[in-house]
């Protein structure tokens, strides 16, 4: 390596850290929420099912405007979009914090998402693009690690603001993002506009086609399964017809893709029913208040965060295959943890979230890598967008689900409901790893 790809892949690094840090407070913003949310419920009369779309609507939002954000990528500077996104998410933090009812406050983290979904999704494409092939497993794994530190200082501060002050405090929080503008302006690579088609009626499809899927799962309503059937069939076709269209078919036309996008779904799915359902366990059986919340959860992601940076030498060293392999079986064990420990004490629990925190940032983060492995360049940022989407679209799934069965137990919250809960996503990650043999099958054919 010559003195200019020193300095280069120097500069890299640093922009990586920048974007980590912004990356981190975006999702803290997620989990603040979730340990808010009982506060929410009883503030508003909500049920559990209807108090969890302030979590999943954020993540639907999320989801359709990242793979938005990555196909603009292809044409538009990765700077300019990034600093859109932070503006967009600044303005909406500014406009919740004078939230007085569930309508404003759910429109609030709307469009809160709207602006941050740009931010972990073009930090992807930024390493997928920029870094070496040789050093982006770590870069991949800083953004894990910085996301997983959200993922655990956010029920911290969270519990911390809702029980001295208000949940809608933690708007003034997500403020603070707005200092990295001029910071990421600087550090961030200068691109050119390139020429390019965005496809409108494509991205459309696809956000009304996830949302009726959503509010099938959690409804059950026939007809918003038959509305979703019928919109995302209009963009498969759509997909087909023109030539360039919101989502590659290509990438749907890879069965290895399509199954790594597969576990990628259940894994967020499984992480986000725990995120939901820990903080109503933990407060309606073992009557804890969102401060100690906060603390029970922090242990666990505190130790997901300082253990990506390993994962990102883990995978440098031996490969996507073993650490995902590796993370079935934290992910896995955790959720066997908590159907058979968690009834016992809030430390079981303490426990069991820290093997799904480090096993769910470490198949995150090599996931992804593999993703920016076996694409070609012309779609890496394509297919980090669509695999982004999946995440979002499978965080919502998650809380949905986790809050329909601990609700289907009924209104006391008896420790059944939670454990049938726990059940369920023990069978979506043994699913999961099974996905995960036909893959490796799939690969060394």
């Amino acid at each position: 390596m010559n003195m200019e790809q020193r300095e280069q892949s120097t500069s890299y690094t640093k922009t990586i850290l920048f974007l980590s840090l912004t990356v981190w407070l975006v999702v803290m913003n997620t989990t603040m929420f979730n340990v808010a949310l009982p506060n929410v419920l009883k503030e508003f009369s909500l049920a559990p099912s209807e108090g969890a779309w302030i979590v999943s609507g954020y993540s639907i939002v999320l989801a359709i405007c990242t793979i938005t954000y990555t196909r603009l990528a292809d044409y538009l500077p990765i700077r300019r979009l990034l600093i859109l996104g932070i503006s967009i998410f600044g303005v909406a933090s500014f406009a919740g914090f004078f939230a007085q009812s569930f309508l404003w406050l759910l429109v609030s983290r709307l469009f809160q998402a709207v602006g941050a979904a740009a931010i972990p999704g073009l930090s992807m494409v930024f390493a997928g693009r920029f870094v070496p092939l040789e050093r982006r497993g770590r870069a991949l794994a800083m953004v894990a690690s910085a996301s997983s530190l959200g993922f655990g200082l956010g029920p911290v501060v969270g519990g911390v603001i809702t029980d001295y002050l208000s949940w809608n405090y933690l708007f003034l929080i997500t403020l603070c993002v707005l200092i990295m503008i001029p910071i990421l302006y600087r550090h961030l690579p200068t691109e050119g506009t390139r020429k390019g088609y965005f496809d409108i009626a494509g991205g459309l499809l696809t956000g009304v086609g996830i949302t009726f899927f959503l509010l099938f799962i959690s409804t059950f309503h026939w007809y918003y399964f038959v509305g979703g059937i019928v919109f995302l069939g209009a963009l498969w076709i759509r997909m087909n017809k023109i030539t360039l269209p919101f989502i590659q078919p290509a990438l749907i036309r890879d069965k290895g893709y399509r199954q790594l996008l597969y576990m990628s779904f259940l894994g967020f799915a499984t992480h986000f029913a725990i995120l939901i359902v820990m903080p109503l366990m933990l407060q309606h059986v073992f009557e804890k208040n969102p401060t100690t919340v906060g603390f029970i959860i922090f242990p666990g992601a505190m130790l997901s965060a300082v253990a990506a940076i390993y994962v990102g030498k883990l995978i440098d060293r031996y490969g996507n295959m073993k650490v995902m392999l590796f993370a079935h079986i934290l992910l896995i064990l955790s959720t066997i943890i908590f159907y058979f420990l968690s009834p016992i004490n809030e430390y079981m629990i303490m426990l069991g979230y820290m093997f799904t925190s480090f096993g769910f940032s470490s198949l995150s983060s090599s996931s992804t890598n593999e993703v920016s492995r076996v694409m070609s360049k012309d779609l890496i940022a394509s297919g980090i967008g669509v695999k982004q989407l999946t995440h979002f679209v499978g965080s919502a799934s998650g809380s949905v689900l986790g809050g329909i069965i601990v609700e289907m137990g009924g209104a006391t919250f008896e420790v059944n409901a939670f454990q049938n809960t726990f059940l369920v996503l023990i069978g979506l990650m043994t699913v999961s790893l099974l996905l995960l043999g036909l893959y490796r099958k799939h690969i060394t054919l």
